[in-house]
């Protein structure tokens, strides 16, 4: 969404571009699903897939301005501007609202060590994207996309002295638009917007090419453009920069809401597990521990709720379990994820090896009769050889009696892996 600050709203953007931080499947190396576009109108929201492709064009009308809006209608979601972690950098969440340029303004007066902003936003005021691209190059500070940066958006990242994007972060850009009577789109001139890319360094073609794509379409960039444009300086692991993923919502129910929509499984938990997690998820990210540690981190803590909780189940349910172990231990994935009693990773491997599956929380619902009480039958398929040794094990407990075929695969499947680590803070 962009949206210059005149009598008729001059939008350059998508209404609503709705980012998961962190997403499954894998959180060994974390998946950015943004640019996940919302059409928004009275009857409410329509979704769409997120867009993965270098090209992609994607239908979002634009809702008018507020001022405009009727009562009925949704309103913009408040925008977060925050300190990060020792003052060194800016966290900016959400529309780039009226205000929001002078939000920004006036943490860097107060706080003269920030190097850095994170920006997460799906665009906004061209007033205030070129306001605040002009107080990040008047500070030489560093531009960071843990993310999602579209539209308005991309005209601060670009002025950053240096320019960081998050391996599977997104750009999208588009050209600028006013809402006609009846919100109906209009092509205005993008001088300005074409002025600010390229007094930013950004190479002619690719602004051009920005500027041709149609207000409601939007175009995300590969990296390899992205660099080749001088748009994106460096792309970064996770590891890099402290955590964004919460800069949204820091709260506790809001990072406990992340961490249900990466490990759904956990619905099955005991909840107090989940609210411990969260709590560290959460005191985590305020000090500045890495996004690739607080992933790491809360997979061992989702893993050890997990076992707990098979720990806990019966007899019936620990069998279950083993066959469906037993069933797909022809992947050294699944092998290695047994082996460290990590049911995290098992758990989507067996999602991903059934598609449709709803994996292990069928078991704990008690919603996998068939599971149990099928036979495995494992033929002539290829096994590898960190497998042998786990299947026979399997195999050998479930022709024991139902009790004792329980208490050997708690002891085989249910062990836990070494200690948990300790997560320094990186601020």
């Amino acid at each position: 969404m962009r949206v210059r600050s005149t009598p008729r709203a001059r939008r350059h953007g998508l209404e609503s571009l709705a980012m998961r931080f962190i997403e499954t499947p894998g959180w060994g190396r974390p998946v950015k699903a943004g640019l996940c576009a919302f059409a928004i109108g009275a009857t409410g929201f329509v979704a769409l897939s997120p867009l993965t492709k270098i090209m992609a064009s994607v239908p979002a009308p634009a809702f008018t301005s507020q001022s405009a809006a009727s009562s009925s209608e949704p309103t913009e979601a408040d925008t977060r501007v925050a300190l990060g972690p020792g003052g060194r950098d800016i966290r900016l969440a959400g529309d780039l609202t009226e205000g929001v340029a002078a939000r920004v303004a006036a943490l860097l007066a107060a706080n003269p060590n920030v190097e850095r902003i994170h920006l997460t936003s799906d665009g906004g005021l061209v007033d205030e994207g070129q306001a605040l691209g002009a107080l990040v190059a008047e500070r030489s500070l560093t531009t960071y996309v843990p993310d999602v940066c579209a539209s308005a958006c991309t005209l601060i990242f670009v002025r950053g002295r240096t320019r960081f994007l998050a391996a599977g972060g997104q750009l999208g850009f588009h050209a600028p638009y006013e809402l006609g009577p009846g919100g109906q789109f209009e092509a205005v001139d993008p001088g300005a917007e074409r002025a600010a890319y390229l007094a930013a360094g950004v190479t002619p073609d690719f602004v051009a090419r920005t500027m041709s794509v149609a207000p409601e379409d939007i175009w995300i960039p590969d990296p390899a453009q992205l660099r080749a444009a001088g748009v994106v300086t460096e792309m970064v692991a996770n590891d890099r920069f402290p955590d964004s993923t919460l800069d949204a919502d820091p709260s506790l129910q809001g990072a406990r809401v992340e961490i249900l929509r990466n490990f759904p499984i956990l619905s099955a938990a005991d909840q107090a597990a989940v609210d411990e997690a969260a709590i560290w998820y959460r005191d985590g990210y305020l000090a500045g521990r890495t996004e690739a540690e607080a992933v790491e981190g809360l997979r061992q803590r989702a893993s050890a709720a997990m076992r707990r909780q098979f720990r806990a189940a019966d007899d019936t349910t620990i069998r279950a379990l083993g066959l469906v172990v037993l069933t797909d231990l022809t992947a050294a994935e699944t092998c290695d994820a047994v082996a460290a009693g990590d049911l995290i990773t098992l758990d989507e491997t067996l999602k991903r090896v059934r598609p449709g599956s709803a994996g292990l929380a069928a078991l704990l619902a008690r919603q996998a009769p068939e599971i149990r009480n099928r036979e495995v039958r494992l033929g002539h398929r290829l096994v590898p050889s960190i497998c042998t040794g786990l299947i026979k094990a399997v195999r050998r407990a479930l022709t024991r009696t139902p009790h004792e075929a329980a208490l050997a695969l708690r002891s085989i499947l249910l062990n836990d892996p070494p200690a948990l680590f300790a997560s320094a803070a990186h601020p």
